[in-house]
């Protein structure tokens, strides 16, 4: 009887402590309470590791969106680190693209260079969060997703602590500012297409792209999914009226790729040097740059295993390196069984078409991303990969993804412990 009344309790238990979880866990539905509380965490793990009372070394954006408030396109006043920044005729650039200096103008304007990319980053990094809510909440309203509000949470919260993006929230510096903010870029491009209809929808969406290929070149083709979604919901519509959509998603993308361009011929006299001919690396990237370039097939073993199948636990110096996307982050396993899910299949190859074009010049360019641990550049395609995930786990039992979830949170919570020690 009395072990019968012990079982019982036991289970009665766990059930409750279930019930606490999920509950707790389902702020992470709200966009607004996914925001505030993503931004709460991310504030005390800054502070615990020191970063957000100073701005980093790399603040580069800072020093671009001075020197565009004073009419010219090298830097005018010089970083204290001076790692990766191109030397062209004596002058110091960026060579990464423009858009988050653009963004950051009236801020400079006003508080100069010191301003603290630390507490900007973090900031947005939060917003990022609340936008992958309601781009969830969408995708649910109109039918593409089919999630409960407590599997909706689960997947905010697994993005929030359980992926790269976790380690880069807190820590600032150019590398992950320009990723934060081409993210922003990029779930915006995915929820106007939602969200939106008709040529409204085809602008927002390219003008959102806009802004991510001027951050990371690469980030324009998660806009493969997108535009093909909003062709597929459109196609019925007479053709010149099909025809005159497009050609709205394609203009704010047409003038941004002419403005970049030209803004290379002023930089370097050449429309496709962006400086990474002229760079400033790392002496352990500069052999392999001597004899590959930038980007090279003799990079894509390398970054295979780093990014895919090197697990970086426990920490060792080739950790920095990176870490499998799959293994850090085990939910994402969930994306495959989107496979076995036939209604879907345009949509599902839409979206692993648009990872796989992105990853390609991940796979090829010189370096992993390090220092980092996990594979922070796999970041570019998540907003697809967490949407197949979604698609992927509509079945799943919702304790099994919240278990997965925890396994992720804590390789990323050992991981900004680390890098909080190493930087």
């Amino acid at each position: 009887m009395m072990r019968y009344f012990n079982i019982n309790m036991k289970n009665k238990a766990g059930k409750f402590i279930q019930r606490l979880s999920f509950a707790a866990i389902n702020i992470f539905e709200s966009p607004w309470g996914a925001a505030f509380a993503a931004l709460f965490i991310y504030l005390l793990v800054s502070a615990y590791t020191g970063y957000i009372f100073r701005r980093s070394d790399q603040a580069y954006y800072n020093y671009l969106a001075d020197a565009f408030l004073h009419g010219q396109t090298w830097l005018r006043q010089t970083p204290p680190s001076l790692l990766d920044l191109s030397y062209f005729n004596d002058k110091l650039f960026l060579y990464w693209a423009p858009f988050p200096a653009i963004l950051l103008m009236p801020f400079i304007a006003i508080f100069g260079v010191q301003l603290n990319d630390v507490m900007y980053t973090l900031l947005i990094a939060a917003l990022n969060v609340g936008l992958i809510a309601q781009l969830l909440r969408t995708a649910t309203k109109v039918g593409f997703l089919h999630l409960s509000k407590t599997k909706r949470a689960i997947l905010v919260f697994f993005f929030a602590f359980g992926t790269v993006h976790f380690t880069l929230a807190p820590f600032g510096t150019v590398w992950h500012t320009g990723q934060i903010i081409g993210f922003t870029c990029t779930i915006l491009a995915y929820l106007a297409a939602f969200s939106l209809q008709g040529a409204k929808a085809w602008f927002f969406t390219g003008l959102a792209l806009s802004g991510a290929m001027l951050t990371r070149n690469q980030l324009v083709f998660t806009g493969i999914f997108p535009f093909m979604y909003l062709f597929f919901q459109q196609k019925s519509d007479n053709r010149i009226r099909l025809l005159q959509s497009i050609a709205m998603g394609l203009l704010p993308l047409t003038i941004s790729l002419v403005f970049y361009l030209l803004y290379n011929d002023v930089r370097f006299g050449r429309l496709f040097e962006s400086g990474v001919n002229y760079q400033l690396m790392s002496n352990f990237y500069r052999s392999s740059f001597e004899q590959f370039g930038v980007f090279d097939l003799h990079y894509l073993p390398t970054n295979l295993y780093y990014q895919y199948i090197f697990y970086p636990f426990p920490y060792r110096p080739e950790s920095i390196m990176g870490g499998s996307l799959f293994l850090l982050s085990p939910l994402f396993f969930g994306a495959f069984f989107t496979f076995w899910k036939p209604r879907s299949v345009l949509n599902t190859l839409s979206l692993w078409f648009s990872i796989l074009i992105t990853n390609i010049p991940i796979l090829l360019v010189i370096g992993t991303g390090y220092w980092q641990i996990g594979p922070r550049y796999t970041l570019d395609f998540t907003v697809p990969l967490l949407l197949l995930t979604a698609i992927g786990i509509t079945n799943w039992k919702p304790i099994i993804a919240l278990i997965l979830t925890i396994i992720s949170m804590i390789h990323y919570l050992l991981g900004v412990n680390i890098l909080s020690q190493i930087k």
